[in-house]
Order: structure tokens, then sequence, then C-alpha cells
């Protein structure tokens, strides 16, 4: 995959060669407030595979211990900048410092189907059938 950076940015990494991630960082330091967002730039552009799509997904240390979650989907025909919005679920305001480690981007592969309207769709056998339809556990 290639990847363009812009002056300052940091190239996303991998911790482990098997990580299904890469890392991606803040270009500038935030404060991201109790129940509130902020928007970070990576200065990364990344050209993706063909028949993939790059899935911005939450660093779970981020989450797990400070409630900050990330989410964000990359058509493969999009070559911009890199933009995680970053969420402060938590009661306390969090900090973020230029280089820190915001998001991760996971790389899938993505079936084009094309859309066909009908009048009716098979539902299996859950049907529609949603939310607590099997019980509580």
């Amino acid at each position: 995959m290639k990847i363009k950076l812009d002056p300052g940015a940091i190239a996303p990494t991998r911790a482990h060669e098997t990580d299904a991630g890469l890392d991606l960082y803040a270009r500038d330091g935030c404060i991201v407030e109790a129940k509130g967002d902020a928007i970070f730039h990576t200065g990364v552009h990344v050209q993706i595979p063909h028949g993939c799509a790059g899935l911005l997904v939450s660093k779970s240390g981020l989450n797990v211990r400070y409630g900050n979650t990330s989410t964000g989907l990359i058509d493969e025909g999009y070559s911009g900048e890199i933009t995680v919005k970053l969420y402060n679920h938590s009661g306390r305001d969090y900090e973020v410092k230029a280089g820190d480690k915001i998001s991760q981007l996971v790389i899938i592969p993505v079936k084009y189907e094309p859309v066909e309207i009908v009048d009716e769709i098979g539902g299996g056998e859950r049907g529609d059938a949603g939310f607590g339809s099997t019980g509580r556990s």
C-alpha cells in the first residue's frame, strides 16, 4: 500500500508484524473535553488497494482506559488526508499530545455488489425480529 506524508506527519506503524491495524498519530495536540469530541489531522494519505477499504478503528487502550473511540471508513478512491474524529465518552477531559497514537487503520476486502430494488426480501430464520428478539442473554 502506498502512503504519502505531509511535512511533519508521522508514518503509520505496526507495533508487531502480525498487527491488523496501522497506528495513526496526531499531528497536533488538543484537549478532548469530557463527553465531547475533537478532530485530528494525521498528514497521512493512502492509496487503498483495489477491492479494499480502509476502516478506522479505536485503539483498545484509549477505549478501555480513557473512554475514547474513533471510527470511519475510507473508500478505495479517496486519496485525501486521513482525519480522525476522537470521541471522549468519559467524564474527564483527555489530553492528546502531538505524536500520540489516536486510531488505527485496518484494510478490509470489499465486495461491490450491485443494488437491486425488489418488493420483498427473504429474511432467513430470524426474519425481521430485531433488538431483544432472542431474550436478555
